[in-house]
């Protein structure tokens, strides 16, 4: 118990698997008390099979809740010990049909009283305790079926890398990184077009000297992303050049740098933020509608890969 309690919640997967097989070892002893000859992790298939009805491994996987090969070995092992049998609907040859065998439906009846006192044995148990498991148990499992863990991590990760993502304005010394970072990207997906080098060869005379922003995302002083607000008149800014570094893929720089924007526009108090995309660029569409942005029919582009204009009221 140390351990857990050194290791804390990350080994929580670990010590479930400890208590169940804790349970399991004990289980074992229950069955022997009751002379009943199957072994505890064949309960839920020989349960699902008891009514005499011949079943798939696959109908009994989507019913108990396990994989196809764990079925399987359990099916194995319960044949071995003529505890089920396959069925007649196992010779088209696509599935394998179990039922159980006359050992098998005879197990069922001596093993009535252990059901009974193995139920009140465990509702015991849950009323010393001060919570109740069985409860928690569901609850876990219908948390982790609409979020898994490993998604629950990534968004923890991404989290903590983002505190470490500083948002700057344009300087000088970071004109190289805002032709390097969105060249990059351009030149990955598409080709790089006169109106590409025009703005990030002269950011200043285009962007900022025309009464916009460039901002950057610094990740230990080092940009990896950035985009521009284009001034397009009095009340409208365009979201351009946004660009993320692949090697800042999962810290959610695309996220801070739209929001930083949207808030950049918002203190220069301008009431329309649009932008020109391209649909190949799913999540890049995908942050634009999380952000607030909607489709909209947009004018003539300058950029021929542009096919989707979208827009935010501020």
């Amino acid at each position: 118990m140390d351990f857990y309690n050194k290791v804390g919640k990350m080994a929580l997967g670990s010590r479930l698997r400890r208590l169940s097989e804790l349970l399991t070892e004990q289980a074992s002893e229950v069955y022997a008390l009751y002379g009943v000859d199957i072994q505890p992790k064949w309960f839920p298939v020989f349960y699902v099979l008891l009514a005499g009805e011949e079943k798939s491994i696959t109908q009994i996987a989507l019913e108990i809740g396990h994989s196809h090969p764990s079925v399987s070995t359990i099916v194995k092992e319960m044949i071995k010990n003529d505890v089920a049998k396959k069925g007649e609907k196992s010779n088209d040859g696509r599935e394998n049909y179990i039922k159980l065998t006359e050992k098998g439906l005879a197990i069922n009846s001596s093993m009535q009283h252990q059901l009974i006192d193995v139920n009140a044995a465990v509702e015991t148990a849950l009323l010393e305790t001060q919570s109740d498991i069985w409860k928690a148990i569901e609850e876990w499992e219908y948390l982790l079926s609409e979020k898994s863990l490993l998604k629950r991590v990534q968004d923890e990760k991404k989290l903590r890398e983002s505190k470490a993502v500083e948002i700057v304005s344009y300087q000088p010394k970071y004109q190289s990184a805002f032709k390097q970072l969105n060249e990059e990207w351009i030149t990955t997906w598409f080709k790089m077009e006169d109106a590409d080098y025009k703005i990030l060869d002269h950011p200043e005379e285009y962007v900022i000297d025309g009464g916009g922003y460039i901002l950057f995302a610094l990740l230990d002083g080092k940009p990896l992303g950035t985009c521009a607000l284009v001034k397009r008149d009095e009340t409208t800014f365009e979201l351009s050049k946004m660009a993320v570094s692949p090697e800042a893929k999962g810290k959610g720089i695309g996220w801070l740098l739209g929001n930083a924007a949207i808030e950049k526009a918002k203190e220069a108090g301008f009431k329309r933020l649009y932008l020109e995309s391209n649909t190949v660029l799913k999540p890049a569409i995908n942050l634009y509608y999380k952000l607030g942005f909607k489709r909209i029919a947009g004018k003539p582009s300058p950029y021929e890969r542009s096919n989707i204009h979208m827009e935010i009221n501020l």
